[in-house]
């Protein structure tokens, strides 16, 4: 019997995923050593191995096949746009992707005004800037603290992931747009979900007993 191979975006995502997993009896105790070198850990009994990723880079696994399942969230799932099933939102790691800035941007929004936009997130700003409000921006892609562009007048205003707004507070800007709702969901290969539809049915109901529904 061939392995199922689990794909978990590295960090909070992956201890959460593996402690619902845990509750309902799919574990793995190599998985438990956090000092451990490996890549790639195994539950023999189960036929499963795990791997952690970057983020990122889950959707493009599962995409190609070379894991089954993954757990990542909805940002990247939308940021990198794969072919693959999205089956389950386990409801973990909530947040939103909303547009921010300073008060004083809101107006510009409101009129459609052609606006600089830094992000970290380019693909998701132009699906909605471009499609749902139908507004002509300039997108600036950025890889570190987004909340300085507006602030150096970079831009007027930044797509990004917010938690609680703190930080965005602390820097004189606030939520002026509420693109979607974020949290971490399960994603299958397409071939997988055919070809091992049994097996992946099972893993997929280990999380919703670990979830509690």
């Amino acid at each position: 019997m061939r392995y199922i191979t689990i794909a978990l975006a590295k960090g909070r995502l992956a201890r959460k995923a593996m402690e619902i997993l845990d509750r309902s009896g799919i574990s793995c105790e190599e998985m438990r050593d956090e000092s451990s070198r490996k890549l790639i850990f195994v539950n023999e009994d189960l036929k499963l191995k795990f791997f952690l990723a970057k983020a990122s880079d889950v959707p493009t696994y599962v995409e190609y096949g070379a894991a089954d399942l993954g757990v990542v969230g909805k940002d990247t799932i939308l940021e990198e746009g794969r072919r693959l099933y999205e089956v389950m939102d386990l409801g973990i790691g909530k947040c939103r992707m909303c547009v921010a800035g300073p008060a004083s941007a809101k107006i510009r929004l409101q009129n459609h005004e052609l606006i600089r936009v830094a992000t970290k997130y380019p693909a998701i700003a132009k699906e909605y800037f471009n499609n749902k409000k139908h507004q002509t921006v300039e997108l600036i892609k950025l890889n570190g603290s987004v909340e300085l562009a507006p602030i150096v007048g970079l831009s007027e205003v930044i797509v990004d992931i917010v938690e609680t707004g703190t930080t965005l507070r602390e820097n004189g800007l606030e939520v002026l747009e509420e693109i979607c709702p974020l949290s971490a969901r399960v994603v299958v290969n397409q071939v997988s979900m055919k070809m091992e539809q049994e097996r992946i049915s099972r893993i997929l109901e280990g999380f919703r007993k670990g979830l509690g529904s």
